[in-house]
């Protein structure tokens, strides 16, 4: 897609459209340069959920930068996020910049609050049971109240933290990007690129992780009638999305972030195009 034009064919065209692309890059060749293959090196449930929530936090600029920061980060809990976390290792963190505006402090932050999730349930998975989020019609801003909560408590007579930096504090209007592209990996089951470690979540559940590429190319395609990049447009671009595939819409994140990419102008070959939402 390019300059803005709109899509002029049939809802069908446009289906035959989302599903090609989300075809030629839904691929094992897509996996080496995404974050996603982070979380793939692990083989334990606690590691692949850390490490999601870690990677996708950062997936943000230039693609080397991404890879290369969560490598650090991943080097700074020895490569064993889970037993990292239950020693509580990031207490003796040093300061320093972890990626762009994401500092020590903001990873001790963030591990902080999920320390208390995994010494009482074992895995985000089983929290997010215990918290209804399955049931609930949203459930990435239900998953993230209920971290959100646990951050609060836990960093309490903190002064130094943001956690805006770790998770959205603004539920009812973020598009929660972050958190959307985090599920997307632990949820969608095709064995393909996603993980599909999760079942207390379904595929259908899931919600598109819209950034300024994505809801660019929606509106192109006259998926996406409003201009903010938000959690309304998210609700909307999904509900339209699940029309061609009720089961899996967010199959189509593959079509609409690599046409966003394709299309822009301003977008390098070393940009991972996922901006901060």
């Amino acid at each position: 897609m390019s300059d803005h034009k709109e899509f002029e064919g049939s809802e069908d065209e446009l289906k035959e459209l989302l599903d090609r692309e989300a075809l030629r890059f839904n691929a094992p060749e897509f996996i080496d340069a995404d974050p996603v293959q982070f979380p793939r090196k692990f083989e334990s449930l606690p590691d692949i959920e850390i490490v999601s929530l870690l990677a996708s936090t950062v997936a943000w600029g230039n693609r080397k930068m991404i890879c290369a920061n969560i490598n650090k980060m991943l080097a700074l809990m020895d490569w064993s996020p889970a037993a990292y976390l239950l020693d509580k290792g990031y207490e003796e963190l040093p300061d320093m910049n972890i990626h762009r505006t994401f500092f020590a402090r903001d990873l001790r932050a963030f591990l902080r609050g999920l320390y208390p999730i995994y010494r009482e349930h074992g895995s985000l998975q089983e929290f997010a049971r215990a918290k209804g989020v399955g049931e609930s019609e949203f459930p990435a801003w239900a998953l993230a109240a209920a971290i959100n909560s646990s951050l609060e408590q836990e960093n309490r007579g903190h002064d130094d933290v943001n956690l805006s930096r770790c998770l959205p504090q603004n539920l009812k209007t973020t598009a929660l990007k972050r958190l959307n592209m985090a599920l997307r990996w632990l949820v969608r089951d095709d064995g393909i690129v996603d993980m599909g470690v999760w079942d207390v979540i379904k595929p259908s559940q899931l919600f598109i992780p819209l950034d300024v590429h994505v809801g660019d190319t929606s509106r192109e395609l006259g998926l996406l009638s409003r201009n903010a990049n938000d959690r309304r447009s998210v609700e909307e671009l999904t509900a339209k999305l699940r029309r061609f595939n009720p089961g899996d819409p967010v199959i189509y994140d593959y079509a609409l972030f690599s046409l966003g990419l394709v299309g822009s102008k301003q977008v390098g070959a070393d940009d991972c195009g996922r901006d901060r939402v």
